[in-house]
C-alpha cells in the first residue's frame, strides 16, 4: 500500500504537464510547487514506510539472501536519493523559472525561457527513470518472490 500512496502520484505527472503546458501554462509554477510539496510530505515518507516494512518482512521471513529483496532495497535506495536531492530540489527551481517567465510574459502569451525549458527535460528523464525503476521493481518482487 505505501508504495501505491507513495508512487501512485507521480504516474498522473505526465498527463497533468502535458494538460498544463498546453491549456494553463500559467498554472506551472503551482504544479512545480505541488510536485515539491507532495515530494517532501508523500514520496519520501511514503518510501520510507516501504523500506522500513520491507527490512521488517525480508528479516521476519528470512529472505535476505533472495535477488528480489535486495533488489527492492537497492532501488529504493536510488530512488529516495533521486526523489530527494534531485527532484524535490528541482522541482523548487522549476517553479521560480516558470514564475520569472510568466511575470516577463506580462498580459501576453506564456514562452517559457531555455533554462526553463532545459531543466524541465532534465526533471521529465530523472521522473521517467524513477518511475521505470517502480515499475520494474514491481514486476522483480511480483515474478520472484
Amino acid at each position: 500500500m505505501a508504495v501505491v500512496v507513495a508512487f501512485g502520484i507521480t504516474f498522473a505527472y505526465p498527463v497533468i504537464l502535458v494538460v498544463g503546458r498546453r491549456r494553463e501554462p500559467r498554472a506551472m509554477p503551482w504544479f512545480h510547487r505541488m510536485q515539491k510539496a507532495l515530494g517532501r510530505r508523500l514520496t519520501n515518507p511514503g518510501l520510507a514506510v516501504v523500506v522500513v516494512a520491507g527490512i521488517y518482512l525480508a528479516t521476519d521471513m528470512h529472505l535476505w539472501s533472495h535477488f528480489f529483496v535486495q533488489w527492492g532495497l537497492g532501488v529504493a535506495l536510488v530512488l529516495g536519493t533521486l526523489e530527494g536531492s534531485f527532484m524535490i530540489r528541482y522541482a523548487g527551481r522549476l517553479a521560480d523559472l516558470a514564475e520569472r517567465d510568466i511575470a516577463a510574459a506580462g498580459e501576453g502569451k506564456v514562452e517559457f525561457s531555455g533554462e526553463y525549458e532545459l531543466l524541465f527535460r532534465r526533471v521529465c528523464v530523472v521522473a521517467g527513470v524513477m518511475g521505470l525503476l517502480v515499475l520494474a521493481t514491481i514486476y522483480v518482487m511480483v515474478v520472484n518472490s
